[in-house]
């Protein structure tokens, strides 16, 4: 980077990665994808699949999408966790993520509104 343009044009890449946006009339109707990140997950792979869920709904150019990250989710053994918050619905948790998962979690949960429930805790029970 040697000059300002070449920073404004690194600024405009990274703002456009984030896919922050609220409906016509203000309220937020956002599906958050949020990604385990504290030293369990990192340990387990968090990472790549944080990274994944970021170029993939880029990719779509996906709008009223986020890709986030946070600490602990709780459930260490079952790292990397990926929780997505969908509005009006309940809360889906992936378990065990890998990279390979992420084109399919998109395509039919985030896309097309249907959790890919072998991915989930859910399938624990079974």
């Amino acid at each position: 980077m040697k000059t300002l343009e070449e920073l404004l044009a690194i600024k405009a890449k990274a703002q456009a990665n984030i896919t922050t946006r609220e409906s016509a009339d203000g309220s937020a109707e956002v599906t958050r994808i949020v990604v385990g990140m504290a030293t369990c997950g990192i340990a387990a792979g968090a990472r790549p699949v944080l990274n994944g869920f970021v170029e993939e709904v880029s990719k779509r150019n996906l709008k009223n999408v986020t890709v986030s990250q946070t600490g602990c989710i709780g459930m260490c053994q079952y790292e990397p966790i990926v929780e997505v918050f969908a509005p009006g619905k309940e809360k889906v948790t992936y378990i065990k993520m890998t990279p390979d998962k992420i084109a399919r979690v998109v395509a039919d949960h985030i896309v097309n509104g249907n959790p890919v429930t072998e991915y989930t805790v859910a399938s624990l029970k079974e």
